[in-house]
Protein backbone atom coordinates (compact mmCIF):
# COMPACT_ATOMS: atom_id res chain seq x y z
CA UNK A 1 0.00 0.00 0.00
CA UNK A 2 1.57 3.26 -0.76
CA UNK A 3 1.69 6.34 1.00
CA UNK A 4 -1.54 8.10 -0.94
CA UNK A 5 -3.49 5.20 -0.51
CA UNK A 6 -2.52 4.84 2.92
CA UNK A 7 -3.60 7.88 3.40
CA UNK A 8 -6.94 8.17 1.31
CA UNK A 9 -7.99 5.25 2.86
CA UNK A 10 -7.19 5.98 6.71
CA UNK A 11 -10.80 6.67 7.54
CA UNK A 12 -11.55 3.15 7.00
CA UNK A 13 -8.64 1.63 9.21
CA UNK A 14 -11.37 1.31 12.06
CA UNK A 15 -13.26 -0.92 9.71
CA UNK A 16 -10.58 -3.00 8.66
CA UNK A 17 -9.76 -3.31 12.29
CA UNK A 18 -13.29 -4.83 12.84
CA UNK A 19 -12.96 -7.03 10.28
CA UNK A 20 -9.84 -8.73 11.46
CA UNK A 21 -11.21 -9.17 14.55
CA UNK A 22 -14.06 -10.67 13.24
CA UNK A 23 -12.18 -13.12 11.23
CA UNK A 24 -9.86 -14.05 14.35
CA UNK A 25 -12.89 -14.37 16.62
CA UNK A 26 -14.72 -16.30 13.66
CA UNK A 27 -11.35 -18.72 13.23
CA UNK A 28 -10.60 -19.35 16.78
CA UNK A 29 -14.63 -20.75 16.96
CA UNK A 30 -13.50 -22.82 14.21
CA UNK A 31 -10.33 -24.57 15.51
CA UNK A 32 -12.46 -24.61 18.45
CA UNK A 33 -15.72 -26.46 17.09
CA UNK A 34 -13.53 -28.93 14.77
CA UNK A 35 -11.18 -30.17 17.54
CA UNK A 36 -11.06 -33.60 16.89
CA UNK A 37 -9.73 -34.27 20.76
CA UNK A 38 -12.90 -33.84 22.74
CA UNK A 39 -14.98 -36.34 20.21
CA UNK A 40 -12.37 -38.87 20.63
CA UNK A 41 -12.22 -38.61 24.59
CA UNK A 42 -16.05 -39.01 24.40
CA UNK A 43 -15.22 -42.38 22.51
CA UNK A 44 -12.56 -43.60 25.22
CA UNK A 45 -14.83 -42.57 27.68
CA UNK A 46 -17.52 -44.62 25.72
CA UNK A 47 -15.98 -47.27 25.65
CA UNK A 48 -15.16 -47.55 29.03
CA UNK A 49 -18.90 -47.85 29.93
CA UNK A 50 -19.04 -50.47 27.79
CA UNK A 51 -16.16 -52.22 29.45
CA UNK A 52 -17.67 -51.32 33.36
CA UNK A 53 -21.00 -52.56 32.18
CA UNK A 54 -22.92 -49.15 32.16
CA UNK A 55 -24.02 -49.18 29.14
CA UNK A 56 -25.76 -51.95 26.73
CA UNK A 57 -23.79 -53.01 23.79
CA UNK A 58 -26.50 -51.39 21.54
CA UNK A 59 -26.26 -47.95 23.35
CA UNK A 60 -22.81 -48.21 23.16
CA UNK A 61 -22.90 -49.00 19.21
CA UNK A 62 -25.32 -45.76 18.68
CA UNK A 63 -23.08 -43.74 20.36
CA UNK A 64 -20.43 -44.88 18.62
CA UNK A 65 -21.59 -44.43 15.51
CA UNK A 66 -22.74 -41.14 15.99
CA UNK A 67 -19.28 -40.02 17.83
CA UNK A 68 -17.86 -41.34 14.57
CA UNK A 69 -19.94 -39.72 11.87
CA UNK A 70 -18.98 -36.31 13.90
CA UNK A 71 -14.77 -37.54 13.60
CA UNK A 72 -15.53 -37.74 9.94
CA UNK A 73 -16.97 -34.61 9.67
CA UNK A 74 -13.99 -33.04 11.60
CA UNK A 75 -11.20 -34.82 9.31
CA UNK A 76 -13.64 -34.00 6.18
CA UNK A 77 -13.81 -30.15 7.16
CA UNK A 78 -9.80 -30.03 8.22
CA UNK A 79 -8.56 -31.78 4.74
CA UNK A 80 -10.87 -29.44 2.60
CA UNK A 81 -9.27 -26.53 4.40
CA UNK A 82 -6.23 -27.75 3.65
CA UNK A 83 -7.03 -28.24 0.26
Amino acid sequence: MGLITGLLTLPLAPVRGVAWVARQVADAAERQYYDPAPVEDALKSLEQELIAGRISQEEFDRREDDLLDELDEIHRFWAQRQA
